[in-house]
């Protein structure tokens, strides 16, 4: 009987996750962060959501068809980059301001590389961040949340973080009742963007990727425990002017940095070493940016500074090949 022998390039199985699956799963887990957002800032936030999301989609049609390139946002890669662009923007974003961070996030932070997984920085943070620097009036203009039924409208106020900068700042002391909203801060009541408001809706859809095996817990416990750690220090030496851990880990950007941003496959390290150590120096750059730094938050900037890292500590981080000399045995 004869047998035919096929060969064939590696890898020969596959796990079955494909991109569009992938992102998918990765929309339905930021569900939650987008509801508690329109729930407390209303129309405005869902005004924010739609915008950036259809211009990331219209921004990736335009450039992959003047480059020649088949169109391909029905992975839903420029829906993510939209969605978590808007959750990094104020809800009372004006549509142009809005509309600028999609094709900046898509033209820029990503088409200007070559596409998906060619980008070395987040797509989403590298428009927050140019927004930031080049519109600050707009990008720092909080409101307190207003839930949907109570009839309140909008109304300008700092963050937590913000607040806490301020006084610090100009007293040296952090104000006196500034950390008794901690269950508030958790749920979603108080003012920042639009996706970190809430830490609860974030760690409901950090599970559901955890559950769906896309997550693994390197990158983000590396961040968080580096974050909590540092500043239960500073806290410890100095408790009438650095907040607690759980401050830091409740208000700002933290949690959907490490679970939603930093945990980007395509701009961060592949081995286990490598995620410890981004996860790590990410976690050191926030405190040192929000102790010591101009601005109130630092996730957004430690973790650019950590993609540009990124083929460094890949490089030092590669594991051995299995069945390799060392270099002292080759000698």
């Amino acid at each position: 009987m004869s047998q035919q022998l096929y060969l064939s390039s590696s890898p020969h199985i596959h796990s079955g996750e494909t991109t569009t699956k992938v992102m998918h799963a990765v929309f339905y887990s930021l569900l939650p962060a987008c509801g508690v957002a329109v729930y407390f800032f209303g129309p405005s936030a869902l005004t924010v959501l739609l915008i950036a999301t259809l211009g990331c989609l219209a921004t990736e049609a335009v450039c992959q068809r003047l480059m020649g390139q088949p169109v391909t946002i029905v992975d839903g890669s420029a829906a993510i980059t939209g969605v978590l662009l808007a959750l990094n923007l104020p809800p009372t974003s004006p549509w142009w301001l809005t509309l600028l961070g999609s094709v900046i996030a898509i033209a820029i932070g990503k088409q200007v590389y070559g596409g998906l997984g060619s980008n070395p920085f987040n797509p989403a943070l590298v428009a927050r961040v140019v927004l930031l620097i080049s519109f600050p009036v707009q990008m720092t203009t909080w409101s307190v949340p207003a839930p949907l039924g109570t009839g309140l409208d909008l109304v300008t106020t700092a963050t937590p973080l913000g607040e806490w900068k301020n006084a610090v700042m100009l007293t040296g002391k952090m104000p006196v009742d500034m950390q008794g909203s901690m269950s508030e801060y958790f749920f979603g009541n108080m003012a920042g963007s639009i996706g970190e408001i809430s830490a609860l809706a974030l760690l409901l859809g950090a599970a559901y990727l955890f559950y769906k095996r896309i997550l693994t817990w390197h990158i983000p416990v590396a961040f968080i425990g580096t974050v909590v750690l540092l500043s239960g220090l500073f806290w410890l030496v100095n408790p009438g002017k650095y907040p607690d851990p759980v401050f830091h880990l409740l208000t700002g950007g933290l949690i959907l940095g490490a679970f939603f941003m930093a945990t980007d496959m395509v701009t961060s390290p592949v081995s286990v070493k490598g995620m410890l150590l981004f996860g790590t120096g990410c976690g050191l750059l926030t405190v040192l940016i929000r102790l010591f730094g101009g601005y109130p938050e630092g996730v957004s900037f430690a973790i650019l500074l950590m993609n540009a890292a990124t083929p460094l500590i890949d490089r030092y981080t590669r594991p051995k090949t299995f069945g390799a000399l060392s270099q002292r045995g080759t000698q």
